[in-house]
């Protein structure tokens, strides 16, 4: 993995500044440094190295020079596309997966984006066309952020080089904040700046005479395959297992699995033995609470003789935050864990395999044992249901609200949720949390002089989930779910805090769920099933039956997550009594500080994650704002949590 930076600008950029960038990303490639100057166009490259430690620096350039390359990722099928190339006539200097790129974009154009079968952000510099072509993967596994004002385009890994360029405003983008307040994540190409973008999954764009264009290279399109026997899912779910964890086990470094002690992760370290792997080093994480899991990755572990390694973590998470908030570049709630993660792995691996994704392909979140039971259901409701159903809705919120009881907010979602049965975009967002449907909530979480300013239609969130739902109305609504939550949540969320958190300590994750064959075998299985008796990951679980301890594979589902509750009564409260006083809060102006209040006052509930996860959000919002939009603390790299409680 690496970081890459290139900014066009009449003249170029001066090697002051864009040196003052690129040391914003160098926790990114520690290894090596690079910079290219064409022109108007200066390319940087900070290196982690993991395969061809000796000529693999950037940037990679063809024969003739003409074409350059800085690059960010993995290429799992590198090898296979480098001997397609030989026998077209090109050579190769490096033994680098980073080589085949300038060569197929000479031999094939952008019709070679869509034959790549790994984890990339790449920019590729066509000197004889004068174009700048930037590239993300078909999943969205490695970031790429770009900006285009006043005379400047740039585009960078993370979003800090980009901040530092004078030509970028600092200014809160006001969709993003409301999409995360509902969410807890940004949606789509928005980022929290204003003007700072990220380049959508499966795309490329072009930059050239002063003008971008953006293209999609590649479209996941499920094809369900309603005839699938389920030994014959198994079969193949095994096949497509093995080979991708084989793919991404490519590395001339050491590496080894963030062992959570689930069925995902479990699955990786299985097929490693199976392919043999020796010496495999697994790590798992805790949190000093009853959900830990070092009992079952323990379990798993032993199972398979791997060198395991635990950490658990202090009673004060949050005196890092600051620090950990630096390196996500938005406020989220599971930051802390993969932070920790990392600095505890690096020591002993540079590449990590984890389990993102396969509760997106196989049907394994708590959330789809709402929608799997009424998975019919939805179908069958008529419209003037739906009317009623909204309207109760709106009475039941006001009824809920009118009591003041803050731990009755959940069992009222719950029942909003049942209300918007036939309509599955509104009863998933309203399973999500999502409170755009109710208009009183934003006199409550808004400041009175924005409260109006965010009604707007155009700031709904439904929005950005609309074309999602509306490709896939034809399937079942847990269909429609998993494909909307892959190109939604998994992208902008798990994913963002995955390679943010990673690479915070150099380190280097892949994801072999997201293994492009297993992906689009997994899209092929039907809902009937991945989830049986209302059973999360029924068919990943009879898989692996014969082949991980019963203790794994019956347990139910929790990871390296936090309990907001119990963060709440840890450090949480104290913290956001100290960062969201009325004074700072008001001179934000964009929250109601008596409903934050109301929030700290109440008596400590279980019942109360949402309010705490709320909590979480815009106490890390007010640090981040502190941190880029007001000052270079950002730059000058200031993490003591008191500096930013006043």
């Amino acid at each position: 993995m690496c970081g890459i930076l290139g900014t066009v600008e009449a003249g170029g950029t001066s090697p002051k500044r864009f040196q003052q960038m690129l040391d914003l990303i160098r926790h990114r490639g520690p290894d090596a440094e690079s910079t290219y100057r064409h022109g108007n166009v200066t390319l940087g490259h900070r290196r982690l190295a993991i395969i061809d430690l000796k000529t693999g620096d950037q940037p990679i350039f063809n024969e003739d020079h003409s074409i350059a390359v800085i690059y960010n990722g993995e290429i799992y099928n590198y090898k296979e596309i480098r001997e397609e190339l030989k026998a077209l006539g090109h050579h190769f200097c490096t033994e680098s997966d980073t080589e085949i790129l300038v060569h197929g974009y000479e031999s094939w154009g952008t019709d070679f984006f869509h034959r790549l079968n790994g984890i990339f952000a790449f920019a590729i510099l066509d000197q004889r066309q004068d174009s700048l072509i930037l590239v993300r993967d078909h999943f969205g596994i490695k970031p790429l952020h770009y900006t285009h004002q006043n005379g400047l385009f740039a585009f960078a890994s993370e979003q800090k080089p980009l901040l530092l360029h004078p030509s970028t405003p600092r200014e809160l983008n006001l969709q993003s904040l409301h999409t995360h307040l509902n969410l807890r994540y940004t949606q789509n190409d928005q980022t929290l700046f204003q003007g700072i973008y990220r380049l959508p999954p499966a795309h490329y764009l072009v930059y050239r005479n002063k003008q971008i264009n953006i293209h999609k290279y590649w479209e996941l399109t499920p094809e369900i395959r309603d005839d699938m026997t389920e030994n014959e899912a198994v079969a193949h779910l095994h096949e497509y297992l093995r080979q991708a964890v084989k793919r991404q086990l490519i590395s001339d470094v050491p590496l080894g699995v963030y062992l959570s002690g689930g069925m995902d992760s479990s699955v990786i370290v299985q097929k490693m033995s199976e392919l043999g792997v020796p010496d495999i080093k697994t790590f798992t994480l805790g949190f000093n609470e009853p959900t830990d899991e070092f009992p079952d990755a323990e379990r798993v572990a032993r199972h398979f003789n791997t060198d395991h390694h635990t950490l658990s973590l202090s009673m004060e998470p949050l005196k890092m935050f600051p620090e950990v908030l630096w390196h996500a570049e938005e406020p989220k709630i599971n930051l802390l864990q993969g932070f920790n993660m990392s600095a505890f792995v690096k020591p002993h691996v540079s590449v990590v395999l984890g389990g993102l994704g396969g509760d997106e392909l196989l049907a394994g979140y708590d959330i789809h044992r709402f929608i799997y039971p009424l998975n019919r259901l939805h179908n069958r409701i008529p419209g003037w249901m739906k009317k009623i159903g909204d309207i109760k809705s709106r009475i039941l919120f006001r009824m809920e609200q009118n009591t003041g009881v803050l731990r009755l907010d959940e069992y009222r979602r719950g029942l909003q949720m049942l209300l918007a049965l036939g309509q599955i975009e509104k009863y998933y967002l309203i399973l999500r949390n999502v409170w755009d449907y109710d208009n009183p909530m934003y006199d409550q979480i808004y400041h009175r002089g924005m409260a109006q300013q965010m009604r707007a239609e155009s700031l709904k969130v439904h929005k950005a989930f609309d074309p999602f739902f509306q490709k896939v109305n034809h399937m079942s609504a847990l269909d429609q779910v998993l494909f909307t939550e892959f190109h939604t949540k998994m992208v902008n969320d798990y994913l963002l805090v995955e390679d943010r958190m990673s690479m915070s300590h150099s380190v280097e994750e892949r994801v072999p769920f997201l293994d492009l064959d297993l992906v689009q075998f997994g899209f092929s299985v039907p809902a009937g099933l991945k989830m049986k008796g209302n059973r999360t990951k029924d068919l990943f679980r009879k898989a692996m039956e014969p082949y991980l301890p019963e203790k794994i594979t019956q347990k139910k589902k929790w990871g390296f997550t936090v309990n907001p509750y119990l963060q709440f009564k840890k450090d949480l409260k104290d913290v956001c009594e100290k960062v969201l006083t009325r004074d700072i809060v008001e001179k934000q102006g964009l929250f109601n500080y008596e409903y934050i209040r109301k929030i700290l006052d109440a008596p400590p509930h279980p019942r109360l994650r949402w309010h705490y996860n709320f909590l979480w959000v815009i106490m890390g919002l007010a640090v981040w704002q502190k941190m880029f939009i007001e000052s270079d603390a950002f730059a000058e790299r200031h993490f003591d949590l008191e500096s930013y409680m006043n």
